[in-house]
């Protein structure tokens, strides 16, 4: 599904306007390339772009991630849930790799929400531009880009942290994507590490992010033993199945971005983990947008003015409204008056 009102897109990708980065991706067709509106190259002539809200969408048209802004790191926006916690819901089971091993599960997972087939994939179409199954397929796509990227991590592994089922699977999508094998992507060199020796990962968010809150909302909370704060870094150690690991996450303000480093037996954790830390950092929230609509509030705009990209953590094992993750329900999004309590703590305990 093609957005409609393309010369806007067309300004803000002429602009390089981060406002817009990822709310749209544009693909062009004079390379079969997608890309952010953020893109460092050069512009392509406006009949050439064709504009999609997701990357999915994108892709599933046709064209592939571009190697220059990396649609794998862009902020991974959630501004229509509001309308649509359905595909919220199912958008956190796919992230767990609910359609990683059977393409043809998208009616267990639509039954799981509580609706048919055709109507999840109705719900994919009117807000991401792309069907079930093309979403998971670019969320392994993408996961696994960024590991070659940013990881040293070896084939195999990388194949198996991004859901795919076989690594002649995985080195097959590849070469149909890209026109190479995944190996050539790899920018990295040196010898290769597991997960046992740590994982880093940059995930961006839309500025701005007040990350000092953060941590005091977190620390507030904190389990002793299991999580906790040193050096404006934060700690958290996790069991899987018997064996123990650990996820450390810090701030990089100049790149928009807090660098996530997961330390875990086996890497088929590491997308989960990944979407866990999204929820609890709040990485996906339209902070801008929500912020402006709360200043309304007479009593709430002086305390967003003194803290503005104050954000809601979520929590490790429970989402916002209190559903347990290990019960099978996944989080729904998370309302707007939560901003505006978080405010309200802070105002009265700093």
């Amino acid at each position: 599904m093609e957005l409609l009102d393309r010369r806007t897109y067309y300004r803000a990708f002429q602009s390089r306007d981060a406002r817009f980065d990822g709310r749209v991706f544009v693909g062009v067709t004079s390379t079969g390339i997608y890309c952010r509106p953020v893109c460092p190259a050069r512009t392509p002539r406006f009949e050439n772009c064709r504009f999609y809200a997701s990357a999915a969408a994108a892709q599933e048209a046709g064209f592939r991630p571009c190697l220059r802004c990396r649609p794998e790191i862009a902020p991974d926006l959630a501004f229509w849930r509001g309308t649509a916690n359905t595909v919220s819901r199912a958008l956190a089971l796919i992230a767990d790799g609910a359609l990683d091993e059977d393409e043809a599960g998208v009616e267990a997972l639509a039954e799981r929400q509580g609706v048919g087939g055709r109507q999840l994939r109705r719900l994919f179409q009117r807000h991401l531009g792309a069907s079930p199954i093309a979403v998971a397929q670019t969320r392994r796509v993408l996961f696994a880009k960024q590991l070659l990227h940013d990881t040293r991590l070896p084939m195999a592994e990388v194949a198996l942290a991004s859901g795919f089922g076989s690594v002649r699977r995985f080195n097959e999508t590849f070469r149909a994507l890209f026109g190479r094998p995944p190996s050539a992507l790899r920018r990295r060199s040196g010898a290769d590490t597991s997960a046992r020796d740590g994982v880093t990962l940059k995930l961006a968010y839309r500025p701005p992010y007040d990350w000092p809150g953060m941590l005091a909302a977190l620390a507030a909370r904190s389990a002793p033993g299991t999580e906790w704060i040193e050096e404006d870094v934060w700690h958290r150690r996790i069991d899987l199945e018997g064996e123990h690991g650990s996820v450390a996450v810090a701030h990089l303000p100049d790149r928009n971005a807090v660098a996530v480093t997961i330390r875990v037996p086996s890497v088929k954790a590491l997308p989960a983990i990944v979407a866990r830390v999204r929820r609890v950092f709040d990485l996906g929230a339209d902070i801008a947008t929500i912020d402006s609509h709360l200043a309304r509030d007479p009593k709430l705009a002086p305390l967003i003015a003194r803290r503005p990209g104050l954000r809601a953590p979520g929590d490790w094992e429970r989402d916002a409204a209190g559903i347990s993750i290990d019960d099978g329900a996944p989080p729904a999004w998370r309302p707007w008056h939560a901003y505006a309590a978080q405010h309200l703590r802070m105002a009265r305990h700093g």
